[in-house]
């Protein structure tokens, strides 16, 4: 129980970290997700079902976080060219503005510090890395 009661506490003051980057942007974790994934993506748009499973989340919550991100402009949904019935969503300018904005901070105050020591933040990944295979997940 310790372990898990530490794994999850962990995360939850992660969490904390990254809103208190993503807070004054407004932005979520989950909308953070998805404009990274379109910035990314060479069209700069990408079906709302693919954002979905690499984001591994269920299609509401991929259409909630786009409905959210279409609202504040960062985002808008179109149709396919060649199959009308798929829905993309494509990052806009003001999309990709604020998630380099989100991405800076986040490197500044979360990934690069992120409270340990290189050989120690080594030996938790490589040990996170175990409990990940072997509940099934990939594993870069």
């Amino acid at each position: 129980m310790v372990v898990v009661t530490s794994l999850v506490r962990v995360q939850q003051l992660v969490m904390e970290r990254i809103d208190a980057v993503l807070r004054p942007l407004e932005l979520s974790f989950a909308r953070y997700e998805v404009l990274r994934l379109l910035s990314f993506s060479s069209a700069g748009s990408m079906p709302m079902t693919r954002l979905g499973s690499l984001l591994q989340v269920h299609p509401t919550t991929v259409t909630s976080a786009v409905a959210r991100l279409e609202r504040q402009g960062y985002v808008e949904r179109l149709r396919h060219d060649t199959d009308r019935r798929v829905v993309l969503a494509a990052i806009t300018d003001d999309g990709r503005a604020v998630v380099e904005k989100a991405t800076d901070g986040l490197n500044t105050d979360v990934f690069e510090q992120p409270g340990l020591p290189a050989p120690e933040l080594a030996e938790l990944t490589r040990l996170l890395g175990l409990l990940r295979r072997d509940a099934g997940d990939t594993v870069d």
